[in-house]
């Protein structure tokens, strides 16, 4: 017997969390039962529907080539040739994670039972994730129209045309219209944001403890965490960051003006521009939730009434403005902790020495840290940009939309990156501000939170090279995320 999590898959409630908790292992996969009779009977109504009438990618081509018939004693080698001249991806590979996300994606995409697959190639990737087995696939090679290169690789090392990196399954056998049927989706586009959106979320959610540490050592105001003055501008995110805020500065002092009459907006706007980005990762999240779970295959086979219909499920542009819509509040947020590690070195702001040194005249203390921070900051600025502004025609013309999702995936997961940086860089500059001061948090949240972020942080106040607490100070930060 085990007490690992299951996962059950069935095409309609995969969340988020689970694809995360699934790409670390920290979850079995299991599929229900039940919706096997649909993928077996979608599957049949597709190929009674080929027999009657003409089918995008089973009895004719794709893209441009969509008006040429396939010979009927050509289809089996038809889905081959198909995964073969898709198979171009170059680039990188994804790690481990990311593909056992994108996997399991794709099998939930396919239990939802409008496909019109062969039963036995959700049945193969169900195979692979319970027993561990990895196919090498590279990063690029998609615009946001569907991932075709990288689910092609997988289809072929499934149908045993491609080595496996780890593991394997025995090989099945592509029939009529299971090429095009596994290839179209963007599941590998959505693991990567999925991850990026937990990675995002975690952040976030540190980034009130580490502001609520800052706000102490900064004797800042709690006037703007007040709840009158958020219900009379109820942004929820906005409201749930004040609320947040109000919870873990619990016992701290009564709602008062602090040391100054107003604070700097580090701490005075946090709520206003903290909540932008909580509700941008939270429609990001709805969104991704919609999409894991859709059956957005084209053609879609409707197993109720054996009708096909062709059509543009393909496009990504939900997730792709989601993605930048996120990535730029996160870049707002990100500059406000910036402004606070600036406000934590200034003795007006502190009482405290310049740059929290403690030593010899001219001793540099935390200065370095404003530099780690701005260094973070530009690589985030860089990876908020807009991806949704360009497009590409493609295919004869015929295909004149992209949304570019996965590159807005990927910059997802690079400002994730630089965010995590910056933010141990406040961590590590209020901790030390705190000791010198000697006035560790007294609420019991904020206290117990100091408490295991001191236990790690080493207390070193002549100079010294600062990297190694960076880098602690960014593992306590999923720690801090659930305080």
């Amino acid at each position: 017997m085990t007490d690992e999590p299951r996962i059950v898959v069935d095409g309609t409630a995969l969340t988020c969390t689970e694809v995360v908790r699934a790409a670390e292992q920290r979850a079995s996969i299991v599929v229900d039962a039940a919706v096997w009779e649909r993928v077996g009977q979608a599957h049949e109504k597709a190929q009674t529907a080929s027999a009657a009438r003409p089918v995008y990618g089973r009895t004719t081509g794709v893209g441009a080539n969509r008006d040429a018939v396939v010979a009927a004693g050509d289809a089996s080698t038809h889905d081959l040739r198909l995964l073969l001249s898709h198979a171009a991806g170059v680039g990188d590979l994804l790690d481990a994670r990311t593909t056992r996300a994108a996997m399991l994606i794709r099998l939930n995409q396919l239990t939802a039972a409008g496909s019109g697959i062969h039963p036995r190639f959700p049945e193969a990737l169900e195979q692979a994730l319970r027993t561990g087995a990895l196919p090498a696939v590279h990063i690029t090679g998609t615009i946001g129209t569907g991932d075709l290169t990288a689910l092609a690789e997988i289809a072929l090392t499934l149908i045993g045309r491609r080595p496996w990196v780890h593991g394997h399954v025995p090989p099945v056998v592509a029939g009529p219209g299971d090429a095009l049927a596994f290839m179209s989706s963007s599941a590998v586009t959505l693991a990567r944001a999925a991850l990026a959106c937990e990675e995002l979320s975690r952040l976030l959610d540190a980034s009130h403890v580490v502001a609520a540490l800052s706000y102490c050592a900064l004797g800042g105001s709690a006037e703007a965490f007040a709840e009158e003055v958020h219900a009379r501008r109820p942004h929820p995110g906005a409201v749930r960051t004040a609320a947040e805020m109000r919870r873990i500065l619990w016992h701290e002092g009564e709602l008062g003006p602090g040391r100054r009459i107003q604070d700097p907006f580090g701490l005075r706007a946090f709520p206003q521009v903290q909540g932008a980005a909580l509700d941008g990762a939270a429609q990001l999240r709805r969104v991704l939730e919609i999409e894991i779970n859709a059956a957005a295959e084209n053609p879609l086979i409707d197993v109720d009434s054996g009708a096909v219909f062709h059509h543009g499920q393909f496009s990504t542009a939900y997730p792709a403005l989601a993605l930048d819509h996120v990535r730029a509040a996160v870049h707002h947020v990100a500059e406000l902790s910036a402004a606070r590690l600036g406000d934590l070195v200034e003795p007006d702001l502190t009482g405290l020495p310049a740059f929290l040194a403690d030593g010899p005249v001219g001793s540099s203390g935390v200065m370095i840290l404003e530099y780690v921070a701005h260094d973070a900051l530009g690589r985030l600025r860089h990876s908020a940009g807009p991806v949704t502004l360009g497009t590409s025609v493609i295919s004869r013309g015929l295909e004149d939309h992209a949304s570019f999702s996965p590159h807005a995936a990927g910059s997802a997961l690079a400002a994730a990156a630089a965010y995590r940086t910056l933010l141990a860089c406040e961590l590590v500059a209020a901790t030390r501000a705190l000791r010198i001061a000697g006035t560790p948090p007294r609420g019991h949240v904020l206290a117990a939170a100091f408490a295991h972020v001191t236990a790690r942080l080493p207390d070193i106040r002549p100079d010294h090279q600062l990297g190694d607490e960076i880098r602690i100070a960014e593992e306590l930060l999923d720690d801090l995320a659930a305080s």
